[in-house]
Formats: structure tokens, C-alpha cells, sequence
């Protein structure tokens, strides 16, 4: 099966209903998507496809082939993207477990919404769980990433 990841194609040799959390970590070896519940719960991987946030661990492959898979790897291979920036520039990492999953959902709200208010970040990063409780520093720094991407 073709998959269109970080903007490369990639064979991968999978059965249709293998979730796509394992193809990206195990047979891609992307492994920046973290393995959280496995039932789409806690958002720690959290993909866009399409541009959309999706949970990776509930998502047949055969589901996505053919559309265009990011992951945090492929947001920005440096870490310039506005979203990243943000979150070392307010040092919102305590463990970072869930932290690509915040991110990759925090890039999705603001493509859609590039000025959210409280309320947009709270309700597009409601299903994804930060253990550690960093929900204040996340949500400041969506809001910085808002202004970073305006400059």
C-alpha cells in the first residue's frame, strides 16, 4: 500500500486494518507519535490527515492511503514552525508525552482559526490529555503561536 507521508511516498507492506499508529512507528519508524490509550481518548497520536486532526491508533491504514499523512516530524523539519516555537519559547514541556499530540492538534485549530480565542483552543485540544497538567501553558502558548505566525 502507498502512503503520502511528510510529503514522501512510502510502500509500506501492511494489512488494510493495521491502525496507522503502527505503521508510522513501527514499519516508518516516525516514532514522534506517541502510543497513548489505543482508543482514541487521549490524543498523544494525534496526526493531521488531510490537514485534519485524526487519532492514529484507531485509523485502519487503508483508510488514509492515497491522502496526505503529517506528523509531528513532518510540521517542520527544524522546529521553526510557529506552533513548535511557541511551545520552547513558553517551555510548556514538563514529561512531553502527550506534547506532540497537543502541538499537532494546536497547528490544526489554528489553519482553521488563525486567531482563536480561549474557548476555540479549549474545545480543538479538549480530547487531547496532558498528565502533567499544563493546560495553562499550552493554551499561552497557542495564543503565541497565533501571534508568530502573524509576524
Amino acid at each position: 500500500m502507498k502512503l503520502l507521508v511528510n510529503g514522501s511516498e512510502h510502500e509500506v507492506a501492511a494489512l488494510p486494518d493495521m491502525p496507522l499508529l503502527w505503521v508510522l512507528r513501527d514499519l516508518l519508524h516516525l516514532t514522534g507519535t506517541k502510543f497513548g490509550c489505543g482508543i482514541a481518548q487521549c490524543g498523544a497520536c494525534t496526526v493531521h490527515v488531510d490537514g485534519a486532526p485524526r487519532r492514529a491508533c484507531v485509523t485502519p491504514v487503508a483508510t488514509v492511503a492515497g491522502k496526505q499523512i503529517t506528523t509531528i516530524e513532518g510540521l517542520s523539519k527544524d522546529g521553526s514552525h510557529p506552533v513548535q516555537r511557541a511551545w520552547a519559547e513558553l517551555d510548556v514541556v514538563q514529561c512531553g508525552y502527550c506534547q506532540s499530540g497537543q502541538i499537532m492538534s494546536a497547528a490544526a485549530l489554528l489553519a482553521k482559526v488563525p486567531v482563536p480565542t480561549d474557548t476555540d483552543i479549549d474545545q480543538a485540544l479538549s480530547g487531547n490529555i496532558c498528565r502533567c497538567g499544563t493546560y495553562q501553558r499550552i493554551r499561552a502558548a497557542v495564543h503565541r503561536a497565533a501571534e508568530l505566525d502573524k509576524a
